[in-house]
């Protein structure tokens, strides 16, 4: 027995039995807590845990056109992971696409959507990922072709695609739709895979949330905007809501892929409250 259900049952086991604390985790006075949060908003542990037993090691590989992109350790190992960083390195890298040594990331980091993070958030995110065990493993190099091998060439790319610009609210919209604009091009960084790039890899921005027929794995990543051709805009906020919280469409199909990883690890875990506000956002987007 190997059916989509029987693969899905421990996660509605886990949305069924989750605690009601989700809700309320942000207001707790506790900034691991809020950082924990944070993580679990931005997937962290699906990109960043390539062996169930070395949490955060990094290691896993992300193959694209312009090679196999290979993601760090972000324990609080002090000689290979973030152990030794700054709360200053650690804006600047998740802001800027800095490290502490001044050499530029490459955005399979999605840096470019966690520049639009507070520095609050930020901050409770370094101190959950301070609180974790710290694994000693050394970081893979990249294998990328050539030109993409030149690293202080991202100073160039990043002159032409990356806006750093924090988020900003728009007062004309509900505080629920500016909650779920935030998760969505910020920490849940949801226009990284669902918008189509140009030929050097940037998020063609006038085309945010669009969808992207060459997302992660080389599958076809569906839009989320309500244009006709894209099938949410045919479902209901209950559909819509549905779906990212237990990975189950109107039809009774369940989204896999990339998407089965997302849920699993970050809209499984957030508040309905977080939630609605992401399905506020998507249903009425300038995209």
């Amino acid at each position: 027995m190997n059916s989509p259900i029987v693969r899905l049952l421990p996660l509605l086991i886990a949305v069924a039995t989750v605690p009601t604390t989700w809700a309320n985790e942000r207001e707790i006075n506790d900034p691991v807590k809020s950082g924990e949060y944070i993580f679990n908003m931005g997937g962290c542990a699906s990109c960043h845990t390539a062996k169930d037993d070395q949490p955060l090691a990094g290691g896993l590989p992300m193959e694209t056109p312009f090679g196999v992109f290979y993601t760090p350790n972000i324990t609080p190992d002090k000689s290979t992971g973030i152990g030794d960083w700054t709360n200053a390195d650690f804006i600047r890298a998740m802001t800027k696409g800095e490290a502490p040594d001044g050499n530029h990331y490459y955005p399979a980091f999605p840096y470019t959507s966690y520049s639009k993070m507070s520095r609050q958030d930020l901050l409770a995110l370094k101190q959950f990922l301070d609180k974790q065990t710290p694994i000693a493993a050394k970081n893979k190099s990249h294998e990328l072709s050539f030109p993409f091998n030149i690293r202080p060439l991202m100073t160039v790319w990043k002159l032409v695609n990356f806006d750093s610009t924090p988020f900003q609210t728009n007062r004309k919209k509900s505080p629920a739709w500016n909650r779920g604009a935030y998760i969505v091009n910020g920490p849940g960084h949801c226009v990284e895979c669902h918008s189509p790039r140009n030929v050097i890899g940037g998020i063609k921005t006038d085309e945010l949330l669009t969808g992207n027929p060459k997302g992660p794995e080389g599958e076809a990543v569906p839009g989320l905007t309500m244009a006709n051709d894209n099938r949410v805009s045919q479902w209901s906020d209950e559909d819509l809501l549905f779906s990212i919280q237990i990975g189950m469409t109107p039809d009774g199909d369940f989204l896999g892929g990339s998407m089965g990883h997302v849920i699993e690890n970050s809209t499984a875990k957030l508040s309905e409250e977080d939630l609605k506000a992401i399905v506020e956002y998507l249903r009425d987007t300038e995209s």
